[in-house]
Parts: C-alpha cells; sequence; structure tokens
C-alpha cells in the first residue's frame, strides 16, 4: 500500500482504512447497459466466492505512474477526489487493477489513439508478473510506447469499510466504457469466473449472486438509467461525491452493514461508536433503549400505516436525585405500559404529552395510577380525533422549562400546526427535541383541519429551525435523527412544493372539487392513502384560502380572481 495515500484517520478501535480503487466496465446492450463481474476465487474470507467489479489495493507504483498517465492531471485528480495529495494514484489503481484482473486496459498508443486488441495481448503476459510486483505499470507503458487513459474514468463513488471489520477499504470507485476490440478474460487466480450482466437482471436474483454491499449499491445505481452512455453521463456530472460508509447493526436479518440512507444508521454511531454490531436496526416493541445517560425509549406495539413502527414514549431523567419525566406515554396498551415502568431507573415525577391523538397519551391514565406523577399538556381546541380521556394537572403555554433533576432540563414549545395542542420538548443539555409528530422519520405528517393548520404548521417548523441550536431530534415514531436543520429545512421544502402542485392543479382543473384535485395533486400517492391524504390536501386548500391566494364557494375551488360558478358545470 502507498503509505502517502494512507491519511485516513483510523476507527475507534485502532484500524485505519487501506486506500483502494475499483473500476466498473459498462458496456451497451439492446436490453439495457451491462456490467462486467468477476467472481472471487475461494479463500476462506468474507469474499470469497462474491461477485465483484475489477479492483485492489492502492500501491507504491501507482504514484509512480504519473509519468504515463493522460487526459487527467495530479491536481485535477486531487481536486476531483477531495483530497490534497495522492488522488492520481486511486485512477492509476483502478486501471492497473483491471487490466491485472481482466486484461482490459485503458491506454493509447503514442498517436493517441485507444490501445489495440493485438496489443494488448501481447501486453497480456505481464499480467501475472506486474500482480506478483514482478514489473511495473510505468514500466510496461515505456516498452510499449503507451500511456494510461485516465481521462476515460468517472469517478463517481467513495465508500469506506463500516468501523469493527477487521479489513477495512477507503475505496475510490469509477466507471469507464469497455474499450472496443478488446476481451475480458479472468485471471484465474484472484478470480474464477467473468460474466457481463445486466444489472436489473442481477438484482432481480439476489440469491443466485454473493455479492457485496458497494457492489449492489453501484449496480442500482446503473438500473436507474436506460444506457451505459445515460450513466455515465451522471457520473461525470460536477458534484459532490459523499463518503458512504455504512456501519454495523442487529436485527430481524442478523448482523449486517446498515447503509446512511436507513433510518437506524445515524442511531447506530451514537450508540455504537465502536462498531461492535450490538445496537439494533430494528425498532423493537416494548424494549428499553438506552439512547443517552438521560434519555430512554421504549417504543409502544402499534405499528401502522399512520404510526410507522410504532409510538415512541421517552423517558428523560437521571440526575442526582434519579428522577424521571415520560414523554409521551403512548396508546392504552398493558404491555407497554409495564414496559416504561420497567424501563424507568428511578421515581418517575412528571407526564408529559406532546399532543393528544390516540396514539401518544391515552397511557398516561394507567401511567398516573401507578406513579402519581402529574400530567402536564394542553387540551385541542377541536375534540376530532382527540384522545378524550386526558385531563392535564398542570396547562403548559409554551416557554416554560421544566427543572426533571439537577442538570436534566426541559424546555416547552408550543408547536401548532400537526395539532392545535402540539407541544415540542428541549433537553437542553444535550441539545436534543423531542418532535412528538411535528416531525418524523421517513414520512410527513397529516394535516387534519380544522385542528389540524398547514400555516401553523409550517410557521412553527421555520422557528424551530432558525432559532435553536440542536444536534438531535427525537421524533415520536422511529429512530433518532441526525442534523435537525435541514431536517426541517426540508419538511418545509416538501410542504410548499406540495402547494406548488395545489396551485397548479387549481390553474389546470379550478373550478374542482377536493376530489378532482386530489388525484392530481397525489399522483405520487398510492390510492389505497388517498383517503389521509385528503386531510392534507384540504390543509394546503385552507392555507391558499388564508393565503389569499385561493378560493371556495359551494364546493369547488380556484385561484383567487378565478370566481367558481354559481352552479357547478355540467358533467362533459
Amino acid at each position: 500500500m502507498y503509505d502517502s495515500l494512507n491519511h485516513l484517520a483510523a476507527d475507534p478501535v485502532g484500524r485505519a482504512p487501506r486506500s483502494s480503487a475499483t473500476l466498473v466496465l459498462v458496456r451497451e446492450s439492446p436490453a439495457g447497459p451491462e456490467v462486467l463481474l468477476l467472481r472471487r476465487a475461494e479463500r476462506g474470507d468474507h469474499n470469497s466466492g462474491a461477485w465483484v467489479f475489477p479492483g485492489g489495493l492502492v500501491d507504491e507504483g501507482d504514484q509512480a505512474s504519473a509519468g504515463c498517465c493522460t487526459g487527467v492531471s495530479a491536481d485535477e485528480a486531487d481536486a476531483r477526489l477531495g483530497v490534497e495529495r495522492g488522488g492520481l494514484a486511486y485512477y492509476v489503481a483502478a486501471v492497473r487493477e483491471c487490466f491485472e484482473e481482466c486484461g482490459v486496459l485503458l491506454a493509447r498508443s503514442a498517436d493517441g489513439t485507444p490501445v489495440s486488441a493485438a496489443q494488448v495481448a501481447v501486453l497480456d503476459a505481464a499480467r501475472g508478473p506486474l500482480h506478483r510486483g514482478e514489473t511495473t505499470l510505468p514500466a510496461l507503458c515505456a516498452e510499449h510506447g503507451l500511456s494510461l487513459a485516465l481521462d476515460e474514468l468517472a469517478y463517481y463513488a467513495h465508500w469506506r469499510t463500516p468501523v469493527g471489520i477487521p479489513k477495512r477499504f477507503d475505496t475510490r470507485f469509477f466507471a469507464a466504457l469497455a474499450p472496443a476490440g478488446q476481451r475480458a478474460l479472468h485471471d484465474a487466480a484472484e478470480t474464477v469466473e467473468h460474466r457481463w450482466l445486466r444489472p436489473a437482471e442481477v438484482l432481480a436474483d439476489p440469491a443466485g449472486y454473493k455479492m457485496l454491499t458497494p457492489t449492489l449499491g453501484t449496480l442500482k445505481l446503473i438500473a436507474a438509467h436506460p444506457s451505459a452512455a445515460a450513466f455515465l453521463a451522471w457520473a461525470r456530472q460536477p458534484r459532490e461525491v459523499p463518503l458512504t460508509q455504512p456501519r454495523l447493526g442487529s436485527g430481524s436479518q442478523g448482523k449486517r452493514p446498515v447503509l446512511p440512507e436507513e433510518p437506524a444508521w445515524a442511531e447506530l454511531g451514537r450508540l455504537d461508536p465502536e462498531g461492535r454490531g450490538h445496537a439494533s436496526y430494528d425498532i423493537q416493541t416494548d424494549v428499553a433503549v438506552r439512547l443517552s445517560p438521560h434519555v430512554i425509549r421504549v417504543t409502544a406495539g402499534n405499528g401502522s400505516v399512520m404510526t410507522g413502527p410504532g409510538t415512541n414514549t421517552y423517558l428523560v431523567g437521571g440526575g442526582p436525585n434519579n428522577e424521571w419525566a415520560v414523554i409521551d406515554p403512548g396508546p392504552a396498551l398493558p404491555a407497554h405500559v409495564a414496559a416504561v415502568l420497567a424501563a424507568a431507573p428511578g421515581r418517575i415525577t412528571q407526564i408529559l404529552v406532546t399532543h393528544t391523538h390516540t396514539d401518544h397519551s391515552p397511557a398516561c391514565v394507567a401511567l398516573k395510577q401507578a406513579t402519581q406523577a402529574p400530567v402536564l399538556g394542553r387540551v385541542a381546541a377541536h375534540p376530532m380525533w382527540q384522545d378524550d380521556s386526558f385531563a392535564p394537572d398542570r396547562v403548559l403555554q409554551g416557554g416554560e422549562r421544566l427543572a426533571v433533576d439537577e442538570g436534566v432540563t426541559l424546555q416547552v414549545f408550543h408547536t401548532p400546526g400537526h395539532a392545535s395542542n402540539h407541544l415540542c420538548f428541549l433537553l437542553e443539555e444535550e441539545k436534543t427535541l423531542f418532535t412528538g409528530d411535528h416531525v418524523m422519520q421517513l414520512s410527513t405528517v397529516v394535516i387534519n383541519p380544522p385542528d389540524g393548520d398547514m400555516r401553523a404548521y409550517i410557521a412553527s417548523l421555520r422557528t424551530l429551525a432558525t432559532t435553536l441550536e440542536l444536534d438531535w431530534l427525537a421524533p415520536g415514531h422511529g429512530f433518532l435523527m441526525p442534523r435537525p436543520r435541514q431536517a426541517m429545512e426540508a419538511i418545509v421544502a416538501h410542504r410548499l412544493k406540495r402547494e406548488a402542485k395545489v396551485v397548479d392543479a387549481l390553474r389546470r382543473l379550478g373550478p374542482a372539487t377536493v376530489d378532482t384535485l386530489l388525484t392530481s395533486v397525489y399522483d405520487d400517492v398510492p390510492p389505497r392513502l388517498h383517503p389521509v391524504a385528503l386531510r392534507s390536501l384540504n390543509a394546503h386548500l385552507f392555507k391558499l384560502r388564508d393565503d389569499a391566494a385561493a378560493v371556495e364557494r359551494d364546493a369547488l375551488w380556484a385561484l383567487a380572481g378565478l370566481s367558481a360558478p354559481a352552479e357547478a358545470p355540467a358533467a362533459r
């Protein structure tokens, strides 16, 4: 390995990832793009028998190859890969490994033309000596008058092995169109088989091909494009290539890598920084999860299309007096109430409620009976969809600071929108906001008038995003969420984008009924969910009405200035 490239920080248990590069060869076919995959030899490790792209470690010879490269300068490579130095060596390693493992060489002759199949055939005998370090790529290029065509490579992905795995790699992924006339041949040493395959074909048969996570990720990327040319055009677009580093977790599928786009990824990094894989990527019903010294989560077994994996109940406390507050007792399920009581390490002294929808507050009655703790919250302005058993001992207005224990303080924010009585609670010492249903993971919340108010909801989100310094969101459904401001800004952007669809539909279809607008505005939502979406559509329309952008008469909606007729138009 080229030591000067090993500028990566070691993980918490001291293993630094090794620099490596991978080259994905693609070609066109009548049925769509195809990729070259090689099957690894059986070596007794987790890579044995896996189908992979050509690739391997960056070595010292790759850095020394700068003199035989064309198309990409050292400075350009560094800038593209976002490194201070050594970027060119990744490009060279990708070309070298591809030649060593499958006999395909991205190079040009002295006159600038692509290397011919005949020239590559002559070079084929050097694949073994090159792999064994008996010769170098610069030496071969000098002997045969070649230069490496690095501009044929498109850098598109950056993967790093999860912390906790003994052999770790920091891999840059490149893609290139397979050169015409050259024939791929596996080396019969490290690889024992090769195939040109369509990504969609492989993804449709997951049991038929053993693959590592980055390989599957690349196949999904390519499968989303209609042709190899389209994929390469996307890969060449100027953009920041993010690092993708999975984290190990345990759950219903055993111990496995969890990708950054999966809900549990951020929480796994917080609970298991050493990558031992003991934290769960599944939400487990009525199991106490210690999120920090001051926070415990217990999720009710009421999972559904409306509640996701279930409603989260949080215990917050654990100061010198070992006193705790409960946020959102959840539904009145005896097993859940018992699990919350069992999870409390000390005395429960307060019961707090974000809002009184029936999945969040009904267990207040049983929890209060068991603990004698007072209930704090607000009563909704409208009774529809509310918990009629809710009776707060103290009504919160917003702005209060609740001392749960010494060094454990919750600040109260009134955040109407999803519900008129919605509250969020900020654990000041950890910069964690308990959001109830104000922010949900993987889904936007339903805004159901008259108690729900889209205008108030967006205003509440903007206030929190711009005024609070936060590290984490603890939602009423799902795992801990990082980057709170970005999460809230994304929700606002989504709501405004949906509002723009409402305006467009009114412009095209209005005056129209809400049922007519629904199928146009929520054409990206399954029809089975349209009854729920109808609630949020009404909320958008009411916001537009309050903003003087839309009007409603005789159950017909139109843009302001385009009045609805006195009678509904005859059916056409």
